[in-house]
């Protein structure tokens, strides 16, 4: 979660200066050196403070300027502007950000309503005259990675319409600190899969035959930068913590894939996607031995606490692909925003 304005000054800091400015006077920018980690939907603030050394008495106009940077070739995004009391936001960012300045020449930016593509790196600004100086802040997401593949199976998606399935799914393409992050908790696949930045790579924890063999030690396995358009993998996706609640809708009987959703909506609710089953299972312990239709076409349930009869002896969402549509052999999960 975000961290406040009084456990920043214990947190390492990292201090951006540049000689010689001002006839000997510094300009020196501090933002924190640890990563932030909040969640989607959540409001965070990244801290940002500028000074001089020596000190200076009196106050100096200067200009502000926060920015996200590029991640895996993405172009650089402007997210807000300032000069004394006047503020310019930009893009998806215009209306969800604001500069902090309660304390002395603190610059912060405060961004609500986070949403999975706010993660990444910020840069924050300091314009003085001909002179500037900046600083980094690492926004990082809470949520759950989950390898996806369409209906139509294996290896169907290139980039672009792997972007189009995560998105579809509530969720966005993970990046690799992602994917390492969730391969350091457990997650072990053998299909490879899009990532963010364009590679493809799967995570290994147990090395096996039809793995890529006995010989390679368990990790994070890549095949490297894919034409975007030509090649096709399946997709690692990366969704955030829930704001609603994902449950087993309670039915007399087992549902066609259209009775599913209609039944959702009677409940007042909507089918859930794979993403959010995914986020209940990782972050409130959904536990429940029915498989249920999803609105992507699968049946899938999800297990907190393993057990006989249902399933692997492993903790995870599993599925049972992608059945007739016309089957009258599961249930349903609804998800319900707050």
């Amino acid at each position: 979660m975000k961290k406040s304005m009084e456990k920043i000054s214990s947190v390492r800091i990292n201090k951006q200066t540049k000689k010689g400015l001002f006839n000997g006077v510094r300009l020196v920018v501090e933002t924190p050196g640890d990563t932030l980690f909040s969640h989607q939907g959540a409001n965070v603030t990244l801290p940002c403070w500028y000074h001089y050394e020596p000190a200076l008495a009196s106050q100096r106009p200067v200009r502000i300027k926060w920015w996200k940077l590029s991640e895996d070739g993405a172009p650089e995004q402007d997210v807000l502007v300032a000069i004394g009391l006047r503020h310019r936001s930009f893009g998806d960012y215009r209306g969800r950000v604001h500069l902090r300045q309660v304390g002395e020449r603190e610059v912060s930016l405060e961004i609500w309503d986070l949403r999975l593509e706010d993660y990444g790196r910020y840069r924050c600004e300091v314009i003085d005259g001909l002179e500037d100086e900046s600083g980094l802040v690492e926004l990082e997401l809470r949520g759950v990675v989950f390898p996806y593949q369409p209906p139509q199976g294996r290896y169907q998606l290139n980039f672009h319409e792997a972007q189009q399935a995560c998105e579809g799914q509530g969720a966005v393409v993970a990046s690799f600190e992602q994917l390492f992050r969730a391969w350091e908790e457990g997650l072990d696949w053998c299909n490879a899969g899009w990532l963010q930045d364009a590679t493809v790579q799967y995570p290994i924890m147990l090395a096996r035959r039809p793995c890529g063999g006995l010989g390679l030690a368990p990790g994070v396995r890549s095949y490297g930068p894919r034409h975007r358009r030509l090649h096709r993998y399946d997709v690692f996706c990366f969704a955030g913590a829930l704001k609603g609640r994902v449950y087993y809708l309670e039915h007399p009987e087992k549902l066609t894939l259209s009775e599913a959703k209609e039944a959702c909506q009677e409940d007042g609710a909507q089918i859930a996607k794979v993403g959010q089953l995914f986020a209940a299972w990782k972050f409130h312990g959904l536990d429940r031995c029915d498989a249920g239709w999803l609105a992507d076409g699968s049946a899938r349930y999800p297990v907190a606490h393993p057990r006989p009869n249902c399933g692997p002896l492993k903790p995870g969402v599993q599925s049972f692909g992608f059945p007739d549509p016309q089957s009258r052999k599961y249930g349903v999960y609804c998800y319900h925003p707050r």
